[in-house]
This record gives structure tokens, C-alpha cells and sequence, in this order.
């Protein structure tokens, strides 16, 4: 995969999560898969709501109170500073300015940037609850419903990390078919070179945006893309398991069947089913794969985004 230097791939992300010292106590939360090894294959644009909406640093921590659905914000050791609107005024005024992003890192359990699962107290006093959102992070996702976002926290899990990285290539390749314009002709071939990896996740999914798009007249194309587009970022929320990528492999490897020896069809085998039993990780028979299709080439497959969703060097397969 190369990455277009005049078009790269952009994701916003909590500016504490880069190192910067904007926390309430003065200190950050560095990532080192955001700063180490995500930071040469993306743009970032860092935004810090509560800094960015003008409190200082440091600064009295605050936390969400209320109805977990529209919770207020409040100082911890003083509940009468009330930061809710300030916060929302400027979310708002940032978010505006974040239309060229393909997906945001959160700070999780921040009353402004968490995701969610972030605490919720009780007005009058009581144990929290795990069941709400930032402020921001709440803003962000109702304004780009289908944006990929996640928490730093959950970037800890290799299957939720891969599965992350995958949506926001993808949703970046959507932005440039978009900037390209957009063409019933041109929707349907991003359909086909996603086959494989939208089978992976949900082979119902890939049918039904396969049915939506058997009609596309010019005139319903507005909303059969964005009905479309709903769908695939939906499908691809969900985690492939072992099942799902065996089959898409097993699917694969049929296009080899009439260039490969019978030696070549039994490693290629092999390799698939020490995957599905656990054995070795997807890296496995995704680099013999590309091996072979580099000895026995075929355009079909050479278009497929499945073999290399995300820069090989990210390494996201080694731990699948």
C-alpha cells in the first residue's frame, strides 16, 4: 500500500495521548503505538477540548454529574463550577473544522474525550455509573456517525487495534473515491475491491450492499451511497475472527488452484489450518499468499484490499 504524501491519512486524536502536557495536573498520557509506530503512516490533528475551551493548566478536575445521556460537567472539589456549555461551544466549533479526518483516537474516561463507559455521578451524591461519553467524544460521534473511533485503552487489544487501523484506511479510501466523484460505476468497483475484507467480517453485510447496488440509477445515488456507506462502516465494527478470515482465505486460494503444484496447494493448506486452529497468526498465510501472487499474478485479486488493508510495517497481523 502507498501512502498518497499529498492526501494522507488523517486522524484526530487527544493531544494528551501525543505527549502534550494538557491534563488537569500538567501531565500527559503518551501512547507509544500513537507516537512510536502509528505517527509514520498518518497526519494527526490533536485537540484538547478542555484546553482548547480555555482552562488552564493545571486545573481543578472535573467530572460528568446528571443523566448519563445529557450528563453536565462540574468541578470535583467544587460542584457549582459548571463547564458544560463551555465545553460544547467550543466541540462544536471544533468539530467544524475536522470534515478531511478518517478516524479519532479518544482519551478514555475523560469527562470531555471519553468514548464511552466513562463514570457518571449522581447529582445528589452516590456511587458512579460506567454508562457515559465525553462531551466532545460525544459531539464528535453525532456529527460523524461514520467516522472510526476508539479509546487508547481499547488500541491495547491486537484484534480491536487491526480492526481500528482497517476502518480508517478504509473510510480513507471512501474520502478519496468521494474527492475523485462519485459514479455508479465508480461505487460498484469500491465494492468489488473490498469484497474479500467486507466477507470477512460479515458475508450477510456483502450481500446486502452487494443487493443495494445491483440498481443504482444516477438519480438515487446521494442516497444508495449513503446507505451503503453506513453499512460497510457498520460490518466492519465488528472483530473477524479466526472463522471468518479462514474463510475468505479458503476463498482466495481458489484463484491459484490451476498455477500452484500440488506441494505449493498442501503448504498453502496447511498454513490456513494452523491459522484457523490458532497456531500460527494471520501473518502467516497472508505473506505466502502475496508470494504467490507475485509468482502468479491476477488482477482480480491484485485489486483486492484484503491481502494489505494498512501498511505492512504496522505489523497489526503479527498478533491475529
Amino acid at each position: 500500500m502507498q501512502q498518497n504524501n499529498d492526501n494522507p491519512v488523517t486522524i484526530g486524536v487527544s493531544s494528551c495521548l501525543l505527549g502534550e502536557p494538557v491534563r488537569y495536573d500538567g501531565g500527559h498520557k503518551r501512547d507509544r503505538f500513537i507516537t512510536e509506530q502509528l505517527a509514520d503512516y498518518v497526519r494527526f490533528v490533536p485537540i484538547c477540548p478542555e484546553v482548547g475551551s480555555g482552562m488552564p493548566v493545571p486545573r481543578p478536575p472535573i467530572r460528568l454529574v446528571g443523566d448519563p445521556n445529557n450528563p453536565h460537567v462540574v468541578g470535583v472539589d467544587n460542584p457549582d463550577i459548571d463547564v458544560t456549555h463551555l465545553l460544547e461551544a467550543y466541540s462544536k466549533k471544533a468539530l467544524a473544522s475536522l470534515d478531511g479526518i478518517s478516524g479519532y483516537i479518544l482519551k478514555k474516561d475523560s469527562p470531555s474525550c471519553g468514548m464511552k463507559r466513562v463514570k457518571v455521578y449522581p447529582a445528589q451524591g452516590g456511587s458512579a455509573e460506567r454508562k457515559g461519553s465525553g462531551i466532545f467524544a460525544r459531539l464528535l460521534m453525532e456529527h460523524y456517525p461514520n467516522l472510526p473511533v476508539e479509546d487508547e485503552g481499547r488500541l491495547n487489544d491486537a484484534v480491536l487495534r487491526e480492526n481500528f487501523i482497517n476502518r480508517v484506511f478504509v473510510y480513507h479510501h471512501w474520502q478519496q473515491l468521494l474527492g475523485e466523484g462519485l459514479t455508479p460505476a465508480r461505487l460498484i468497483d469500491f465494492h468489488a475491491r473490498h469484497k474479500y475484507l467486507v466477507m470477512a467480517h460479515s458475508q450477510a453485510a456483502y450481500k446486502r450492499m452487494g443487493r443495494l447496488l445491483a440498481n443504482v440509477p444516477k438519480n438515487a445515488l446521494p442516497r444508495i451511497s449513503e446507505t451503503y456507506i453506513q453499512g460497510l462502516m457498520t460490518a466492519l465494527q465488528r472483530p473477524v475472527n479466526r472463522k471468518g478470515h479462514t474463510n475468505v482465505l479458503q476463498h482466495i486460494m481458489g484463484y491459484l488452484k490451476r498455477h500452484i503444484d500440488t506441494h505449493d496447494k498442501r503448504v498453502l493448506g496447511e498454513s490456513i489450518e494452523r491459522y484457523r486452529l490458532g497456531e500460527v497468526p494471520l501473518v502467516v498465510p497472508i505473506t505466502l499468499f502475496r508470494h504467490y501472487f507475485r509468482l502468479h499474478p491476477d488482477p482480480y485479486i491484485a485489486r483486492q484490499v484484503y491481502l494489505q488493508p494498512h501498511p505492512e510495517q504496522l505489523g497489526l497481523r503479527n498478533h491475529l
